[in-house]
């Protein structure tokens, strides 16, 4: 895609009256963007692939299981054939995600720094590269498609901000107090389960109290989630107008998909 038509697709978006709903997901040499239908990513040496997702499923309706199907579809564009991740990439981040259930067998000591070292190496390899730059410019790009910017944020003359109410940092900041509560009332019918099931309902709950918070006024929301927009200076950087470009690439790709 040239940047002339990525231009005309993002001024066309400009005068939209409406916008599908995006999301996205920031790489260390790119930037996927999802709408409700299909994914597109854009990566710093200029490639650009775009995917249809799954058909929604009538389990996406269904109360705590939803919220497992929601953070399975998100994880699409990372796992899927044809995606930038190679096989090596996804095997290592199956075994970071699984290794702590596992280590959880082991004497507490050992599984605390296990868990330790594993959570080090898990946010090594996320936030690897340039992936801090690309996920503010992934934030600034849906920013500007919500403000209706596109154009001016293309050309460097509108920089809406790069911290996100929806972004991923948000629902992590809120797991970690969910796990530690469901914790003290954790009753399971077996102690081998536990590694396994507490996590997964951990998921299921953090996502009803995530997706209750997307409904309230703006102003309450952003209390709630104070936590996790001051983390968002830790998981995000300032991009430069090249990283934005590539995540309103990406952008212009999905929208065009769409039909915009």
């Amino acid at each position: 895609m040239t940047d002339a038509s990525t231009l005309e697709i993002l001024a066309r978006a400009d005068r939209a009256a409406e916008l599908p709903r995006l999301g996205g997901m920031a790489r260390a040499d790119g930037v996927a963007i999802v709408t409700e239908g299909a994914w597109a990513l854009a990566a710093v040496d200029g490639a650009l692939q775009v995917r249809d997702l799954p058909r929604r499923h009538t389990l996406e309706r269904v109360p705590f299981v939803r919220g497992l199907v929601k953070l399975g579809v998100a994880l699409v564009p990372l796992f899927a054939r044809g995606g930038r991740a190679s096989r090596r990439e996804r095997l290592l981040l199956v075994l970071l995600v699984a290794a702590p259930a596992a280590m959880s067998r082991l004497p507490h000591a050992l599984s605390v720094a296990g868990f330790a070292v594993t959570t080090l190496a898990l946010a090594a390899w996320v936030f690897r590269g340039r992936t801090l730059y690309l996920h503010g410019a992934e934030h600034r790009a849906i920013a500007a498609a919500e403000t209706r910017t596109l154009v001016r944020t293309w050309k460097g003359e509108e920089q809406p901000s790069r911290f996100s109410p929806r972004c991923g940092t948000n629902f992590a900041a809120l797991v970690i107090p969910v796990t530690f509560l469901l914790e003290r009332v954790w009753i399971a019918p077996t102690a081998l389960l536990t590694p396994v099931l507490l996590p997964l309902c951990a998921l299921a709950l953090t996502m009803e109290v995530w997706l209750a918070i997307q409904r309230l006024p703006r102003t309450a929301a952003r209390v709630l989630l104070a936590p996790g927009l001051a983390l968002q200076r830790l998981t995000t950087r300032e991009p430069a107008l090249e990283d934005t470009r590539v995540a309103l690439r990406a952008v212009a790709s999905v929208l065009e998909h769409a039909g915009v």
